[in-house]
């Protein structure tokens, strides 16, 4: 078993980077931008490390219940599931919008809007908080 402190400072990293890409892209949306194109804003960086943190995050969240002692797993590994195919359907769609030439606010209000996004974030938020009290 891994160090727990370790785990949860890895579980908070990669929850952190979600949730700051999230809002980072709250605040891009709104400045009204027809593009990123010719200019040094950091948007794909942002898209980039979110796309980043949705790589294997299933089998991440499933390995910190692990090393977090759960020994039932098996409400977790359903619950994972769903976070896996919600990671799975919000990364598309950042890699659709990573392959634009462009990327305006109103194309990142969009992704915002979405629907995958949204339940990612609230996948995140239950288990990080059932993780939390391990």
């Amino acid at each position: 078993m891994s160090d727990p402190e370790q785990t949860r400072a890895a579980l908070k990293a990669r929850t952190d980077t979600i949730e700051e890409a999230y809002e980072f892209f709250l605040a891009y949306a709104s400045q009204g931008l027809p593009t990123d194109a010719n200019t040094s804003h950091p948007i794909r960086e942002h898209l980039k490390r979110f796309d980043a943190a949705l790589t294997g995050l299933g089998a991440f969240f499933l390995d910190c219940a692990k090393d977090l002692g759960v020994k039932d797993l098996a409400p977790y590994q359903k619950y994972i599931e769903v976070i896996d195919r919600d990671a799975h359907d919000a990364q598309a769609k950042l890699q659709l919008v990573l392959a634009q030439p462009a990327v305006g606010s109103q194309t990142i209000d969009n992704l915002n809007a979405s629907i995958h996004i949204r339940a990612l974030l609230t996948d995140l938020f239950l288990i990080d908080e059932i993780l939390k009290q391990l």
